[in-house]
């Protein structure tokens, strides 16, 4: 019997007010590449215990870091960019503890978005907090007045980016004001936009798979291709050692 592997997924939060409930979501197009990549997905809400993280993660297999808000600048000792739309300091907090423990495990992992923000930045990393004010001459990475906003995309040779894409054009979807500026060791470039966004990193480890994304490979802007980078993915956690056979129980 052919084995799944359990993806586990931190879940996004809004913190209710005005008399309204509190409530964890997550984007459909994550568990859907998910499940037609070959894995189960398992959604984890934000935690506040780190015992339970690590229970939690002794379930799965690999991992997605999704997209979400921005990261608290605050919290690297930076001014906050009047633009930044926060995330929910309760689903920051749980990532923050999330990731290290994910670092930790070397499991296999795919951060998506600010996913990969965070990821970079904890990794040692840093990061441009407004694109527009820190590169003045960069693309347009968003446009409130078109979802489908794309932009061009060039592939490293030799990374994984370029067994999924090739040597060919390359468009992606784009909705971002925050990117990454020093990449964090271990890792390195795998996707950069012709004005010198990074958009794509992967780790360097022998040790362990990491591959990230600014773009949304999972959103129904995607292209079909991009959902290839999820079939990489599973097959990267099929290939570790932490899938296991299960074990019948008397």
């Amino acid at each position: 019997m052919s084995i799944k592997p359990l993806i586990g997924l931190n879940a996004d939060y809004q913190e209710g007010t005005g008399g309204k409930s509190s409530f964890s979501f997550l984007a459909s197009g994550y568990c859907q590449h998910i499940q037609r990549a070959g894995g189960i997905p398992i959604v984890l809400p934000p935690l506040n215990n780190k015992d339970d993280i690590e229970s939690a993660l002794n379930m799965v297999n690999g991992f997605v870091l999704v997209g979400g808000k921005d990261i608290d600048s605050h919290n690297e000792g930076f001014v906050r960019n009047p633009s930044t739309r926060l995330m929910a300091e309760k689903r920051e907090t749980f990532d923050r503890e999330l990731v290290d423990s994910l670092a930790k495990r070397r499991m296999p992992l795919f951060a998506i978005g600010a996913g990969l923000q965070l990821l970079n930045v904890l990794q040692g990393g840093s990061l441009h907090y407004h694109i527009p004010e820190d590169l003045p001459s960069a693309l347009p990475h968003s446009d409130s007045q078109d979802r489908g906003h794309r932009h061009g995309l060039e592939v490293v040779p030799g990374t994984l980016m370029e067994k999924v894409y090739g040597d060919g054009e390359v468009r992606v979807n784009s909705r971002h004001h925050m990117a990454i500026d020093e990449v964090a060791t271990d890792f390195k470039v795998s996707a950069i936009c012709p004005d010198g966004v990074i958009e794509a990193i992967e780790c360097q480890r022998d040790d362990w798979f990491v591959l990230g994304t600014q773009f949304h490979p999972q959103a129904q802007t995607a292209s079909a291709l991009d959902g290839r980078l999820f079939e990489e993915f599973l097959d990267a956690v099929k290939n570790s050692s932490r899938v296991f056979e299960p074990q019948l129980v008397a």
